[in-house]
């Protein structure tokens, strides 16, 4: 063994430099809710960035340039960042923050959490139908149920107990009505969707949780039922 190696294997930090550098990466992209101060991934944050006419612009997909100012998906922290003026403070000069800020977010979620689902749809990755979703389902075979908010209890409940006693943990989507869904889908009406595991479904419930955040105030726990709900800016 030689010397360098020594000192690598008597000397954790020496010994695996890589991991520290993976905990300086992990913590630098975390973002501070500008409200709480409590730091978050980026993922599980609104953004706002402040246009050229000094208008603040809600970013959902992360993407436009300027400076970011990060706020927990809930109504409540939406209208303390505004009443008391918190975006202008962050972003350091005047900012001009729409009345209607939540209305805007909240529909801007929904509008978001509809066209996933209709990506997924087009990309393969998910059926819809309560025969078809129930054999997804009893085979394991889905990572996110989405049921209309309107549609009979009885039936919802049948499909989320399956689900959950097949795939622990099965997150389940109960934001939108039959009409929304089936719109999305190109149908009348969707009542019953069951989204394949992975990138979609992950993505269609992390923006379903702020959704709900935004609109009920409390954010759901991966695997949890995100609420029933009234149509998005309704």
């Amino acid at each position: 063994m030689t010397e360098a190696e020594s000192a690598q294997s008597a000397d954790p930090g020496l010994r695996k430099p890589e991991a520290a550098d993976s905990r300086r990466s992990a913590k630098e992209t975390l973002r501070r809710c500008i409200v709480s101060g409590e730091r978050h991934p980026p993922a599980e944050l609104l953004r706002f960035v402040v246009g050229p006419d000094g208008t603040l612009v809600p970013d959902l997909a992360c993407k436009l340039p300027g400076r970011g100012l990060w706020l927990s998906p809930r109504r409540d922290m939406i209208d303390k960042a505004r009443t008391r003026n918190l975006f202008a403070r962050a972003a350091k000069s005047a900012v001009h923050v729409p009345e209607d800020l939540g209305v805007l977010v909240e529909r801007l979620l929904g509008v978001r959490c509809l066209e996933l689902i209709s990506l997924a749809k087009r990309a393969g990755q998910l059926v819809a139908g309560h025969d078809k979703v129930k054999s997804w389902l009893a085979a394991g075979k889905a990572g996110l149920l989405i049921q209309a908010a309107d549609a009979a209890e009885d039936g919802r409940g049948k499909l989320r107990a399956l689900g959950r006693a097949v795939t622990p943990g099965l997150p389940v989507l109960e934001l939108f009505d039959a009409e929304q869904l089936g719109r999305t889908l190109g149908r009348p009406a969707s009542v019953h969707i069951a989204v394949a595991p992975g990138g979609f479904a992950d993505r269609i419930a992390a923006e379903a949780a702020k959704l709900a955040g935004v609109r009920h105030g409390e954010l759901e726990a991966p695997g949890g039922t995100v609420p029933n709900g009234r149509r998005p800016g309704k």
